[in-house]
């Protein structure tokens, strides 16, 4: 089936270059950048919103597996930014091509690759919003942002399918396609992409110094330095947003709940054997950094109360309201002898922004996860 419509005024573009080599070129990398990101984002909300009980399974091992999947996660996804615009300025005159739509598969063709377009922007952009803790919208950013993921790799993968053979035809410098396009492109378009190459190179030394610890003195654009921060460490929420006071925490007691339940004191929690351990704080929005924290073990506490060598916990928090109040411990975690119930942070006590009196820490898992103000510990 194919529609007729009135012929359209010409439209002609004189700059070279918007052609399928470019886009091939460019697209190769978006596609492994949109690729990497993707993947790191969907383990990242599995680490925070683990369904049923395959909780007990994901592993908190290594310890720094989260900091390097989640700095990837925004890596990729900045590098992805230029890497889009540049793809969207290659191929953007195919829009006034006229007639818009030639057939039914034409029109289905457009459509996906519009979905695909819209997807990727906003994927990109509000990723790098969230980087800045910036939410201008009224939706639930987590779970609109996971969602989107999944229809953009569906949109790509169709796109792949459709696009394929003009993918291979132009796919290196001697595919067949990009020997038959005018030899005299050959060197404008290799600084076109000697260009494209140093915008995404820049953008990423930039701001991935957040979480790349030795690239740190090149962070010019990173929302987040953890350099600076109280106790060697940044702070995301504060005590303050979390309505958590001094003054509220005057007779503060652990409680934790099993077959045995018992209640401590601070300085009952600290009489009992302390550990320390080496551990990064990692955060969704991309930075990291490691720090030195003495407690005591969560494993600990739980057998105390009663727990098998299989428990999970549950920790709740003493913050008045917020998303992760309440966050669950998978038995992976739960057991890890690094998990600890923190009670210092690099030599000294726990600043009241930094969980005083108690926060937990443990290898592999979120920083939205490492509860601060814990009031109660129960046998899950």
């Amino acid at each position: 089936m194919r529609f007729t419509l009135p012929p359209g005024p010409p439209v002609t573009f004189k700059a070279r270059l918007h052609d399928a080599r470019t886009a091939t070129a460019i697209g190769r990398w978006l596609g492994l950048a949109m690729v990497v990101c993707f993947a790191t984002g969907v383990l990242s909300h599995y680490l925070q919103h683990p369904p049923g009980r395959l909780a007990d399974w994901l592993p908190s091992r290594p310890s720094w597996g989260y900091r390097l999947s989640q700095g990837l996660h925004v890596a990729s996804g900045t590098a992805a930014i230029p890497l889009l615009l540049a793809k969207l300025w290659a191929v953007y005159p195919r829009l006034f091509a006229w007639p818009p739509v030639r057939s039914v598969l034409h029109a289905l063709e457009r459509v996906s690759v519009a979905v695909l377009v819209a997807a990727g922007l906003f994927e990109l952009f509000t990723g790098l919003l969230n980087t800045f803790q910036w939410y201008p919208w009224p939706f639930d950013f987590v779970a609109v942002h996971y969602a989107v993921a999944w229809l953009l790799l569906g949109s790509l993968l169709l796109h792949l399918a459709v696009q394929w053979p003009k993918i291979r035809d132009h796919f290196t410098a001697r595919s067949p396609g990009t020997l038959a396009l005018p030899e005299a492109d050959g060197p404008d378009r290799r600084r076109l992409l000697l260009g494209v190459t140093a915008a995404v190179g820049a953008v990423t030394l930039t701001t991935v110094g957040q979480s790349v610890t030795a690239l740190g003195t090149l962070e010019l654009f990173g929302p987040r330095s953890p350099a600076h921060g109280l106790q060697g460490l940044p702070v995301n929420r504060t005590a303050a947003a979390a309505r958590v006071t001094g003054a509220s925490l005057a007779d503060w007691r652990l409680t934790v709940v099993g077959p045995r339940p018992y209640t401590l004191t601070l300085d009952e929690l600290r009489a009992m054997p302390q550990h320390e351990v080496t551990l990064p704080i990692a955060c969704v929005e991309g930075w990291s950094k490691s720090a030195h924290w003495t407690g005591v073990r969560v494993r600990d506490l739980l057998e105390r109360a009663g727990a098998g060598p299989g428990a999970r916990a549950r920790v709740v928090s003493l913050e008045a309201a917020g998303a992760y109040r309440v966050t669950d411990m998978g038995r992976q975690y739960a057991q890890d002898p690094l998990t600890l119930l923190a009670l210092r942070l690099n030599g000294a006590v726990l600043s009241l922004d930094h969980g005083y009196p108690a926060r937990i820490i443990a290898p592999n898992r979120p920083g939205v996860l490492q509860t601060k103000w814990v009031g109660r510990l129960e046998v899950a």
